[in-house]
């Protein structure tokens, strides 16, 4: 019965980066759509701030 806690929290921790990578990519594309111009600037901040959260998302997944 110890795990259970370890396990909503994994399921928090994956739940959270999805939301936060989804508001990313939504604001990318409405950004993307005002500008089309900086669409390279823009997808490679989106890109970077993704693997930033994903990348906290792993470790907290794998702390212990």
């Amino acid at each position: 019965m110890g795990n259970i806690p370890e396990i909503v929290g994994a399921g928090l921790i994956v739940i959270g980066a999805g939301i936060g990578i989804g508001k990313i990519g939504g604001s990318a594309m409405e950004a993307i759509a005002r500008q089309p111009e900086a669409t390279g600037k823009i997808q490679t901040a989106m890109l970077i701030a993704a693997a930033l959260i994903e990348g906290i998302a792993f470790a907290a997944l794998f702390a212990k």
